[in-house]
């Protein structure tokens, strides 16, 4: 994989979120939503799972503002005992003018990674959002995390398509994933319908 699409950040739609599948939490671990004061818990467990971005209080404040009550609806944390292990976020976001839900800043801890746990904690940010409203998402990933890609895709997300070169990054990206990808792709630009570069 080239180095551009291992930087290359890439995007995935859900079309249709009462599709997902659904998968039960393992009886030791548990979900629970915001409180006040988990910003510093949100920021902790990231600093040790992201190793390309500086996770500051400042970036934190920016994706996610500062209103208790809708952190309080919207932000998942995965728990072992009394230890964050995980997290995810069932945010919304302007997509082209229109307002969509998003899964946002997914993150398991290293120690816990390959254990299947982002399966139930994707199901329940997926069920959140579909409670909130959003019948449809979006989300934004790294062309390098191939397993996060590969879940993604079973989860019912397809290619986003917004940039003429988009579609070869994803070419890239399709050698290294279990299926197919970009010929279930949403076009997103206006552009690349014109140069029917898919359909």
């Amino acid at each position: 994989m080239t180095r551009e699409i291992k930087a290359r950040s890439i995007r995935m739609f859900h079309p249709n979120l009462k599709a997902s599948p659904s998968f039960a939490l393992p009886s030791e671990f548990r979900l629970d939503w915001y409180e006040h004061g988990d910003a510093t818990r949100w920021i902790g467990l990231q600093r040790e799972v992201e190793c390309r971005l500086p996770i500051t209080q400042e970036l934190y404040t920016h994706d996610f503002g500062t209103d208790d009550r809708v952190l309080a609806e919207r932000q998942c944390f995965l728990i072992d005992g009394q230890r964050l292990i995980g997290t995810a976020t069932a945010w919304s976001s302007d997509l082209r003018g229109e307002e969509l839900g998003r899964v946002h800043w997914v993150a398991i801890h290293p120690d816990y990674q390959g254990q299947g746990l982002s399966k139930p904690l994707l199901s329940a940010v997926c069920d959140r959002l579909l409670r909130l409203g959003h019948d449809q998402a979006f989300l934004v990933t790294s062309g390098e995390r191939i397993p996060a890609i590969n879940l993604y895709l079973r989860f019912g997300f397809v290619p986003l398509l917004r940039k003429v070169r988009d579609e070869s990054v994803w070419r890239e990206i399709e050698t290294r994933l279990d299926v197919p990808v970009v010929d279930r792709a949403v076009v997103h630009s206006p552009i690349l319908r014109a140069k029917h570069l898919l359909f």
